[in-house]
C-alpha cells in the first residue's frame, strides 16, 4: 500500500533539514513534487461531510453513487482514537502497519472502477477495509467483495472496523450492503485456481514484471486500477487478449512486497473465499428489508409528494484546488510545510466575500436534526416476535 513514509530514503537529505547545496527554490519545488503525489489537493474539512463537499467541488468526486458511499462511511471511524483530529485532511495516514491513502486518491480510484450493483471486487492490499466497505455499499447484497492484506494485525483491525460499522452505523440500513471478506497473505501468491473478478484494485506500486499477473485476475469486460510506473492506471479488459489503458494521475505508492519462500522452498498460496450461495433464510431477509424500504418510500411520497428528504446541510465555502497543511513523512523524520498557491496571495477579496457569504447563509448556533433510521423504526413496529425483528435488523445496536 502507498505510504508517505516510503517516499524513499534517497530523498531524506534532499527534503530534510540542512540539505547541502540546495537553494530555497529547489527545496520548494521538491516539496511540491512530492506533495502532488501524496494528497493535500483540497482543503481540510471540519467533518466527513465537509471533506466530501471539498472533494466534490474540486472534481475528485464526480458521480452520485461515489458521493453517497463516501458520505455514508465516516473516515474518522478508521483512525486510531489519538489520530482522529487528522481524519478530515486530504492526507495519507500511517501508524505501524495501519495505513489510509489520501481521500483524493480513494475518490479517483472509486470513480475509475465504475462500480455497479452485483459486480465482483478484489482489493489487493485491503488495509483497514475503508475502501472495501465503501465499495460494498455500491455492490449490494448480490455482489462479491474480497480483500487480501499482507499483515495479519491489519486484517484483524479491518474486521473490527467492519463489525463496528455493521453494528452501529445507520448507513447499514440505508444501503443494501455487500459485506467484505478479508484474508491474510501476499497478493502476488493468489492461488491460480481462483475466480476472476469484474473489478480489481491494487493499493501498492506494481512493478512492470507483475502487470500481466494483475491482468490475469480480471474478467473480460472488467476494470483494473493500480499504481503502475508512478501513475494511477486504469486498464479495461476488452477481450480475451485485448486491453485499453488510461493514465489517471501521478502518484507515489510503496512497491509491492515480493513473496518469501517457505521452509520447504514453496510459496504460500493465498486462497480467496469461495463464492458462496446465500441461504434461503438470508435471501428472505434481504427481500423483506427491500419490501419495507419500498413501503417507507411510498409512504413518504404520499405524505410529502417527493419522497424522503436528506437532512439539509448548510451551504459550504467555495473550495479552491490547492495544497495546504501538508505533512511529508520521510523515514523517522517529519518535514512539515504550509505551501501557498500563488493565487492565495491576492485572495483577500475572495476570503472577505466567503466570510460575508457564510454570515448570511449559516444560521448561528443551529444544528441539523439527527437523521432518522426509518427502516429500524418500521421493523420494530411490526407485529412480529422480537427474535424475528432482531434477525431482520442483523442483531444491530441502535
Amino acid at each position: 500500500m502507498f505510504t508517505a513514509a516510503e517516499v524513499g530514503a534517497g530523498n531524506r537529505q534532499a527534503a530534510g533539514r540542512g540539505a547541502p547545496g540546495r537553494g530555497a527554490a529547489e527545496e520548494l519545488q521538491l516539496c511540491l513534487s512530492v506533495i502532488s503525489k501524496m494528497g493535500g489537493a483540497v482543503s481540510a474539512g471540519e467533518d466527513n461531510d465537509e471533506l466530501i463537499d471539498n472533494l466534490k467541488e474540486a472534481q475528485y468526486i464526480r458521480s452520485e453513487l461515489v458521493e453517497q458511499a463516501f458520505r455514508a462511511i465516516d473516515r474518522a471511524d478508521y483512525y486510531l482514537e489519538e489520530f482522529k483530529e487528522n481524519a478530515y485532511k486530504d492526507l495519507a495516514w500511517k501508524h505501524g502497519n495501519i495505513h489510509l491513502s489520501a481521500p483524493c486518491i480513494y475518490s479517483e480510484v472509486m470513480e475509475a472502477l465504475d462500480l455497479q450493483p452485483g459486480l465482483s471486487f478484489l482489493n489487493l492490499g485491503s488495509g483497514t477495509g475503508y475502501l472495501s466497505s465503501m465499495v460494498g455499499l455500491i455492490l449490494g447484497p448480490f455482489g462479491v467483495n474480497h480483500g487480501v492484506e499482507l499483515h495479519s494485525d491489519v486484517t484483524e483491525y479491518a474486521k473490527q472496523k467492519l463489525d463496528f460499522f455493521i453494528r452501529t452505523s445507520d448507513s447499514f440500513d440505508k444501503f443494501d450492503f455487500c459485506e467484505p471478506s478479508f484474508v491474510t497473505g501476499n497478493c502476488l501468491e493468489i492461488s491460480p485456481d481462483c475466480s476472476q473478478y469484474d473489478r480489481v484494485y491494487c493499493g501498492a506500486g506494481v512493478q512492470k514484471e507483475h502487470e500481466e499477473y494483475m491482468k490475469s485476475l480480471l474478467k473480460v469486460g472488467g476494470i483494473l486500477v493500480m499504481p503502475l510506473e508512478e501513475k494511477l492506471t486504469k486498464i479495461t479488459r476488452t477481450g480475451p487478449s485485448a486491453w485499453e489503458t488510461k493514465k489517471i494521475l501521478a502518484v507515489s505508492f510503496a512497491p509491492l512486497i515480493q513473496p518469501c519462500q517457505s521452509e520447504n522452498g514453496k510459496s504460500r498460496l493465498v486462497h480467496l473465499p469461495p463464492l458462496a450461495v446465500r441461504s434461503l433464510q438470508d435471501l428472505a431477509r434481504i427481500a423483506i428489508r427491500g419490501t419495507i424500504k419500498k413501503v417507507i418510500h411510498q409512504e413518504a411520497v404520499n405524505k410529502n409528494g417527493n419522497g424522503l428528504k436528506n437532512t439539509p446541510r448548510f451551504k459550504r465555502r467555495r473550495v479552491r484546488r490547492r495544497r495546504m497543511e501538508t505533512i511529508v513523512f520521510l523515514d523517522k523524520e517529519v518535514f512539515a510545510s504550509r505551501i501557498s498557491n500563488p493565487s492565495d496571495d491576492n485572495s483577500s477579496g475572495d476570503l472577505e466575500e466567503e466570510r460575508q457569504e457564510e454570515e448570511v447563509t449559516t444560521p448561528p448556533n443551529t444544528k441539523p436534526e439527527p437523521p432518522v433510521n426509518f427502516l429500524r423504526e418500521k421493523v420494530l413496529s411490526l407485529p412480529l416476535p422480537d427474535p424475528l425483528k432482531y434477525y431482520l435488523l442483523y442483531y444491530r445496536e441502535k
